[in-house]
């Protein structure tokens, strides 16, 4: 069983905080195959946004894992304080048999939220955040019988050292979020600055933390799938970064794969939030931030903050309320990288127009010189274009064979011969009709 420590010192005069000592015995647990699996789901300074983004995964869907219906993976008993069906005692003794390891079967722990330090609120007799009642002190010995709230901070020190795996999920439970802003009141903190960096879980395994306020609902399905899948025996343990992201999921940064992201190459910003160009001139942070939402969408793959045209507040990052404040304001490393990128977009943003102006026309319109669109007058290509696709055809074909036929290769028509005379088509390529005029001289 872990035992806690207490540190003796404590920055700014705070309590000491305890501090989870490493398991003498990482894996304590066979790896699968399981046919049960059961999930805690606590919340400590929780807003339960993560509880609803978890509710519209899709890949898989939440309702697969709770019926076993997923392949390869085992059911999932969820205990949660709003989705379950139990309430009161019944529920709470799920959580009880747990941490006295009669429950029969492996267990998850997921906590929502931060981590409040219940030790400032019980100096006034209070709490910050709880989940059942248990009789406390001589109370339970014969005296007044006067139940107290045990906080959630509690369970989480109860059941995590006997969990398979402990998920922080949402930016608030990973990294401290909110409720651990400067100036809070409730000396909140992450999971894994509760737990300690030794902390590890029945297979062995640190903190595991998927970000996001809220976090994208199929990040943290397709994790627990991954982990299932391990646990099960049937695949490897996930990669995960250096502060226990799945790295798959975290590796790239918003600006990477935003839809917008084109527009900050060619130096094109959005002055006012409904403009369709690069947001980062008002205050979006995507190109420091490591987070998939543009690419994987909100929910159901659809949305997402700057596909709905808002900016990247760094919500998934560790740095995150206080690091990215003020809100809404271009961030200062954005003066320099913005105006970096409109000196050489204004060049490369001129250069593609010639070429996409180019690629606009049809070879036939480039030797009839005219364009039959009904839709407007579309301007035929100028001497200047001439030039320009000249040379750049030159290059675009050095030491590469270009389209069509060229003369000398009649003898290699693929077995068939173009019919008819030059006069039929609008190339240059060799016809028969060549060949037979090569023949008579």
């Amino acid at each position: 069983m872990t035992t806690a420590t207490r540190s003796t010192e404590v920055e700014g005069g705070q309590p000491p905080i305890a501090e989870t000592l490493p398991q003498p015995k990482y894996e304590r647990l066979p790896l699968g195959p399981l046919k049960t699996v059961h999930v805690f789901w606590i919340a400590g300074m929780s807003c339960d946004g993560c509880t609803i983004s978890v509710a519209g995964a899709t890949n898989p869907g939440i309702e697969g894992l709770l019926t076993g219906t997923v392949p390869a993976m085992p059911k999932v008993i969820l205990h949660h304080p709003v989705l379950s069906v139990e309430a009161g005692a019944s529920f709470i003794q799920s959580f009880k048999d747990a941490h006295a390891g009669a429950l029969g079967a492996p267990y998850v722990v997921v906590f929502e939220g931060s981590v409040p330090d219940e030790r400032i609120a019980a100096r006034t007799g209070g709490y910050w955040c709880a989940m059942g009642s248990e009789l406390i002190g001589g109370e339970a010995e014969g005296g007044d019988h006067h139940d107290h709230p045990v906080p959630t901070t509690e369970w989480l020190r109860r059941l995590a050292p006997g969990a398979a795996a402990t998920i922080a999920i949402g930016t608030c439970a990973t990294w401290g979020g909110i409720p651990a802003a400067e100036g809070n009141p409730t000396g909140s903190m992450s999971v894994m600055d509760f737990l300690g960096k030794d902390y590890r879980s029945a297979f062995g395994l640190p903190v595991i933390n998927i970000p996001g306020c809220a976090p994208q609902g199929d990040n943290f399905t397709e994790t627990v799938f991954a982990i299932l899948l391990f646990l099960q025996g049937l695949g490897p343990l996930p990669s995960f970064d250096e502060l226990g992201r799945p790295a798959w999921l975290f590796k790239e940064t918003v600006h990477q794969g935003c839809t917008r992201a084109g527009y900050y190459e060619e130096g094109l910003f959005a002055k006012h939030y409904g403009d369709g160009e690069c947001l980062v001139e008002i205050g979006c942070w995507g190109p420091v931030v490591n987070c998939n939402i543009v690419k994987r969408g909100a929910i159901n793959h659809m949305g997402g903050c700057m596909r709905a045209g808002g900016v990247c507040i760094a919500c998934t990052m560790p740095g995150f309320p206080d690091k990215f404040s003020p809100f809404y304001v271009q961030p200062p490393g954005a003066v320099f990288s913005s105006f970096a990128s409109r000196t050489t977009g204004a060049v490369i943003r001129r250069m593609r127009r010639l070429s996409n102006r180019e690629a606009s026309r049809e070879p036939r319109w480039d030797v009839t010189h005219e364009v039959p669109s009904g839709w407007a007058h579309v301007q035929a290509q100028t001497l200047v274009d001439k030039t320009i696709h000249y040379f750049y055809n030159v290059w675009q074909m050095w030491g590469a064979k270009a389209p069509g036929r060229p003369r000398g290769s009649e003898e290699r028509f693929w077995g068939v011969d173009r019919p008819g005379r030059p006069s039929d088509y609008i190339d240059d390529s060799a016809t028969l009709h060549d060949r037979e005029k090569g023949d008579e001289r």
